[in-house]
């Protein structure tokens, strides 16, 4: 089913994110590979799905170091990656990416067209735009 989540402000952006986060729970998706130009909120967007699962460190896109990974006490281990440095396959399987999306820790996963080959059919893909300062999201569940 088609699902898209309007964000008009910054204000919504943790409301949007409960509603995000509400929709992969009950579908037990963990893994979610977030699309969208640069500058159009996804590590906003990544770091208000961390707080609402209760991560208490600050997440940053992890530009330099690939992935950070975080631990809730509710939702268990949560792995954030940024693959906008990725420049082959190898480079994401020498950082065991088979192991990632195998366990069963959550995986948000920046730039993710980047590894679209590693990542084909094993992720839940959304999409997020912006047009006229709103930021759409949408996905496929």
């Amino acid at each position: 089913m088609k699902h898209r989540i309007e964000i008009k402000s910054l204000e919504e952006v943790q409301m949007s994110a409960s509603q995000f986060l509400s929709l992969i729970m009950a579908s037990n998706e963990k893994k979610i590979a977030f699309s969208g130009e640069m500058g159009v909120g996804k590590t906003t967007f990544i770091n208000q799905l961390l707080k609402l699962m209760g991560v208490n460190d600050e997440g940053s896109s992890p530009t330099f170091s690939i992935v950070d990974e975080h631990i809730s006490n509710e939702y268990g281990k949560i792995n954030h990656f940024d693959f906008y440095r990725i420049e082959s396959d190898e480079e994401v399987y020498d950082i065991g990416i088979e192991e990632y999306l195998e366990d069963d820790s959550y995986c948000f996963m920046e730039w993710p067209e980047k590894v679209e080959n590693v990542l084909t059919n094993q992720c839940l893909w959304v999409n997020l735009c912006e047009s006229d300062g709103i930021r759409t999201l949408e996905f496929d569940l």
